[in-house]
């Protein structure tokens, strides 16, 4: 199998080329700065792209089995409207991009995976989030929006497409926990805000599988929720992460504090999404790591 990995260099991609190459088939990263991209696994293949146009790059997806786009600037970073832009931007010139290559080849690529994140629906309280639940109004659910549409091209090509909504990915290596366990280990660890917002979490086994799964599945087509099936709140999971390293969990950071720090980033962390992956276990998929207890044991 062959596969080519756009913003490949990121810690998804990372661990979904690490698995790739360890199964043996051909992973292809896609980087802007090869010569400045981290160290990638043995068996992974780094080549350049302007991250815009199919130029140099193209025929590596003739007769690909997929293309997966993940590539776009990290949400991590104080929204300014310089910054705003840029999440937009680079999401679109990627997904443009993916959409010239596949134009330029004659044998087009089995299958597209296009990137996108539970975060697009919003504050959505104790509501029950799947696939069908539509995008507000706002800068995530705009930017996701346009995301997710701008491969949607390849399908008039005859391209199956797959969208995955990434939860937050739980990894040893970075991302997320090692920020979120960060005051545990100091015992200042507590919730944030209320701690009543929901959390949408996966394992990165579970994601690097879950994206295996639908490269492989050929019916599978459309948006996909990649988080685990058991979602906690804030307060829920941050017991759990005390209790795994035996910390305790009581120094609650004030809501005002965090959108202080953060600005309109702090939505990320205060408002969640009670998301399940209800089309994912409907085609069969089984989590290895379903609980965020089994999870975090196994992550810390």
């Amino acid at each position: 199998m062959r596969v080519v990995i756009t913003g490949g260099t990121g810690l998804i991609g990372r661990a979904l080329s690490h698995d790739l190459a360890a199964d043996g088939h051909k992973a292809i990263v896609l980087s802007r700065s090869p010569g400045r991209a981290p160290a990638m696994p043995d068996g992974v293949r780094v080549v350049e792209w302007d991250a815009r146009t199919g130029a140099g790059w193209a025929e590596l997806a003739d007769g690909a089995d997929a293309i997966v786009n993940l590539a776009g600037a990290s949400l991590r970073r104080r929204w300014t409207p310089r910054s705003k832009q840029l999440i937009r931007d680079s999401r679109m010139h990627a997904g443009h991009a993916v959409v010239d290559a596949v134009r330029r080849v004659d044998r087009k690529p089995r299958l597209v995976v296009q990137a996108s994140g539970t975060g697009a629906y919003g504050p959505r309280g104790d509501q029950v989030v799947t696939e069908t639940t539509g995008f507000p109004d706002t800068f995530l659910g705009r930017t996701a929006a346009q995301w997710e549409a701008s491969t949607a091209p390849v399908e008039e090509q005859g391209v199956r497409r797959a969208i995955i909504r990434s939860g937050v990915v739980l990894s040893r290596e970075s991302g997320a926990l090692p920020l979120l366990a960060l005051p545990y280990r100091l015992f200042v660890g507590g919730p944030l805000g209320s701690g009543e917002q929901w959390l949408p979490w996966i394992h990165m086994e579970d994601e690097v599988r879950a994206i295996r799964f639908l490269i492989e599945l050929e019916t599978a087509v459309g948006p996909f929720n990649l988080s685990a099936p058991r979602p906690v709140t804030n307060a829920e999971f941050g017991r759990t992460l005390a209790r795994v390293l035996g910390r305790p969990a009581f120094f609650r950071v004030p809501a005002f504090a965090v959108r202080l720090v953060l600005g309109e980033m702090s939505t990320v962390v205060l408002d969640g999404q009670r998301a399940i992956p209800r089309r994912l276990l409907d085609l069969g998929f089984r989590f290895h790591f379903p609980g965020a207890e089994s999870a975090l044991h196994d992550l810390l």
